[in-house]
């Protein structure tokens, strides 16, 4: 028998595998069409201090081998989510969940976080700093090592639960940002998330995204993902949540391998609902083909 188990922030997971935020809703919708428990946990919907309608439509493009989205963090606000979403969440997943965080100033990852820490529910507090900074002139709070760090110290004072930082790709130099937010009290590392990409309409000659840029994500980043993930892991003494193009259990070991302890699935839950679910079934398998006896003996088994 493989042992598929992995301890994230010391919190024992069943497998690796976590729906990626912005992908699985808050769980209940998916856990109509199969018992969710069988995921080493997910990431819900990312939620803001206050309710956000989002970007204007058209907000998705697919594109070969991958997709563009702006959906622009469309969420009910972490007081709704709080009273409404978790207790429906409750009836239908009966693990810890990871609850992702956005805010547009360092004060709102704060409150967000503060309120959620609080939550029986959650087990870990995702922070995504690829947001855009408003006190900072727009830039994401992701693209330098000192806001990032400036966001994992003040959310840190102010929690109990494991923080994992988002980091965004977009940068030239990854491994000093994910050095900073180690320095600065983080507990893992959670990347990486979408690429900027953009797609025009030949007929329209325009952008087919209302907001003309979004998050490029699908099977073609994973190489990217791969590097950054292997890059990092050799920088940081933190477990890396590893995500980018994955589609398969093989994706999975590859991430692993690179550094990740656990891996994020994210736009294949957009094209088949239960992406997750057969990567969780074919993992035994794919370990036996590659003689892997314990998934956890082969995080950074590439270095």
């Amino acid at each position: 028998m493989v042992n598929t188990k992995v301890e994230l922030c010391g919190i024992t997971l069943d497998n690796p595998i976590i729906p990626a935020s912005g992908t699985f809703g808050f769980g209940y919708e998916f856990a109509e069409l199969y018992d969710i428990n069988c995921l080493g946990t997910f990431s819900f919907k990312g939620t803001t201090k206050d309710a956000r309608f989002g970007n204007p439509t058209p907000r998705i493009a697919e594109c070969d081998r991958g997709m563009i989205n702006a959906v622009g963090l469309q969420n009910p606000g972490v007081e709704a989510v709080i009273a409404t979403e978790l207790p429906k969440l409750k009836e239908c997943f009966n693990k810890p969940v990871m609850a992702n965080v956005s805010g547009f100033a360092v004060e709102d990852y704060v409150y967000t976080c503060e309120k959620l820490d609080k939550e029986e529910q959650v087990g870990w507090l995702e922070v995504n700093v690829s947001c855009p900074n408003v006190h900072g002139g727009g830039m994401a709070f992701g693209t330098s090592a000192e806001a990032a760090a400036e966001v994992t110290k003040a959310v840190k004072a102010v929690t109990t639960k494991p923080v994992i930082i988002k980091l965004s790709p977009n940068v030239t130099d990854i491994v000093s940002i994910a050095k900073a937010c180690e320095e600065a009290g983080a507990d893992g590392i959670s990347m990486i998330n979408t690429m900027l990409g953009m797609k025009i309409d030949l007929k329209t000659k325009k952008p087919v995204i209302a907001n003309k840029m979004g998050g490029f994500s699908g099977p073609a980043i994973k190489p990217v993902a791969v590097r950054m993930i292997y890059q990092v892991y050799e920088a940081v003494n933190i477990p890396i949540v590893g995500m980018g193009g994955v589609s398969s259990a093989e994706d999975v070991i590859e991430l692993m391998l690179a550094g990740a302890t656990a891996v994020e699935v994210g736009a294949a839950n957009l094209i088949d609902p239960f992406a997750a679910r057969d990567i969780i079934n074919n993992l035994p398998a794919v370990m036996k083909k590659y003689s892997i006896e314990n998934l956890s003996d082969i995080i950074g088994g590439a270095h």
